[in-house]
């Protein structure tokens, strides 16, 4: 297996960042709350605008899009997390590290720009991403929410786990 990369993404990555979206969509609809056909249909400005709006990491292997997730502000009052989000890895990437990858990237980037803490919403009743979530190091809260979309995998909410960045991280954000 070559060796993955993992590359933040600017604005001008924009159509990097909708192929793999546009990949996800289609492979995983369950898994989002967007419709592929509707997102295609996004003009640039719109995309450009997506870019800013959080940070995009995306992984490689051979040169290929092969995973992507984003970083972005967890809805805390005081800016001491960081919202993990989007995360996808092909199905035929999955198992080999990419998301790994990917999710420690995330966390590096959320302690570059001082954040303590790093939420990932994950669905209760999805015992594989519970697994790979808490194998990160995250550790689940007291915080749930009903699920965006319908989906017998993950259940009919999500619970917040959150990792801690840094040695002396405080308490836990308030969600």
């Amino acid at each position: 297996m070559s060796e993955i990369t993992v590359r933040p993404l600017g604005e001008d990555d924009w159509q990097d960042f909708r192929a793999v979206r546009l990949a996800a969509l289609s492979e995983s609809p369950e898994a989002f709350a967007a419709e592929a056909a509707k997102e295609e249909s996004y003009d640039e400005s719109f995309w450009r605008e997506r870019m800013n709006r959080s940070n995009r990491l995306i992984a490689e292997q051979n040169g290929a899009a092969v995973g992507v997730v984003s970083v972005g502000q967890a809805k805390v009052s005081d800016g001491s997390a960081g919202e993990l989000f989007g995360l996808w890895v092909r199905p035929e990437a999955r198992g080999t590290g990419v998301a790994t990858h990917l999710v420690k990237n995330g966390a590096s980037l959320a302690r570059q720009r001082g954040q303590s803490h790093l939420v990932y919403w994950v669905g209760t009743d999805n015992g594989r991403a519970v697994a790979f979530a808490s194998g990160m190091g995250f550790r689940p809260t007291d915080f749930r929410r009903p699920m965006r979309i319908a989906s017998e995998e993950d259940g009919d909410e999500e619970v917040a786990m959150v990792l801690a960045l840094g040695e002396d991280v405080g308490p836990q954000p308030r969600l």
